[in-house]
């Protein structure tokens, strides 16, 4: 009887163990010296976002954002972008995606004291991934997208941010648990 007691709490002290591990950060906060590659890296994707010499750089930056404790994006670009762009199908819907994932994280980087400013997030993210479509467009005029080319037009107009807080609401809702 006292050999099955001391399994079970050994059990139950193992479980509480995994339990704890799993809401420990995978990792240590970002370094100055990564977030610094990280915004070049960003910015240079808004150039150049087909350069296939970026390919690590981005592998890198994924992962990165993925374990990094200190910089949390909230990702809303589905809905942000548009149900349009989604059934437009471009050919570059993930590279766009994850250039308003990157953007937005720059934002939170270059401006910690709005971390929880999600709205102002987006609006980078976005601004962020049409300047990577602008780019794209250039090289590829086949990747013209009609909801993207629209997003650029209120961006012309002074709209965008507008636009994108009030595209924005259901991310917002959804992360407080609305």
């Amino acid at each position: 009887m006292r050999k099955a007691a001391l399994v079970s709490f050994l059990l139950f002290l193992l479980s509480a163990l995994a339990c704890l591990a799993q809401n420990e950060p995978k990792r240590a906060p970002s370094t100055a010296e990564e977030r610094k590659r990280f915004l070049a890296l960003t910015r240079k994707l808004e150039q150049t976002p087909l350069d296939k010499s970026l390919y690590e750089e981005k592998k890198w930056a994924k992962q990165w954002l993925e374990e990094i404790p200190d910089v949390n994006v909230n990702i809303c670009a589905p809905i942000l972008f548009g149900p349009d762009f989604v059934m437009e199908q471009n050919k570059y819907t993930p590279q766009l995606s994850y250039q308003a994932t990157f953007g937005s994280a720059a934002y939170i980087i270059e401006h910690p004291d709005k971390v929880s400013d999600t709205s102002s997030q987006y609006v980078a993210g976005v601004e962020s991934a049409l300047k990577a479509y602008s780019a794209l467009v250039k090289g590829d005029p086949i990747a013209k997208s009609k909801a993207l080319d629209g997003l650029l037009e209120k961006q012309k107009q002074g709209k965008l941010a507008d636009f994108v807080r009030e595209s924005s609401k259901p991310c917002d809702d959804e992360q407080q648990g609305m």
